[in-house]
């Protein structure tokens, strides 16, 4: 059984692995190892609880190991009352395909920052466009070209 909670510091080290397989592993399909290792950077254990400081973060749990194996975090667009945005989404790739990142997103649309907006939008990877189109997540203004941070910009309306 895979449950839900808000991150905690003490989870800072288990995701930033959980982060960095994911990227290697899955993400390896669509972006440079350069690229990813840039990325990566931004993602270590001190950064993950620099912001969430910032955004509401949940880890989502195997009940039975106990192990992380998915994150996701959600906050102001830009300091918006009225817009949010989906960061930092992750699943263990030994649990991809098995429900636990359609788990991840409900739990984050079930968060004040989701509930009480008109908007929300997500920066997509390559590898997680079709995952977030089933999701009912659409490209911004019907823009379905790639940005400058090599990513897709979806939005869904409340």
């Amino acid at each position: 059984m895979i449950t839900a909670r808000r991150f905690e510091q003490t989870d800072a080290d288990e995701v930033a692995k959980l982060v960095a397989n994911t990227m290697r592993t899955t993400n390896a399909k669509d972006y440079s190892q350069d690229y990813i290792e840039n990325e990566l950077k931004h993602l270590t254990a001190r950064d993950l609880i620099a912001r969430a400081r910032h955004f509401h973060c949940y880890v989502l749990l195997d009940g039975q190991t106990h192990q992380i194996v998915a994150v996701g975090s959600i906050g102001p667009y830009w300091g918006s009352e009225v817009e949010s945005s989906l960061f930092n989404i992750f699943v263990a790739p030994t649990y991809q395909g098995q429900g636990v990142g359609r788990k991840l997103i409900q739990t984050l649309e079930q968060d004040p920052y989701f509930t009480r907006v008109k908007r929300i939008e997500i920066p997509a990877s390559i590898t997680g466009l079709g995952f977030y189109q089933k999701m009912g997540y659409q490209f911004k203004n019907g823009n379905a070209a790639l940005d400058d941070e090599q990513l897709y910009r979806l939005e869904k309306f409340n």
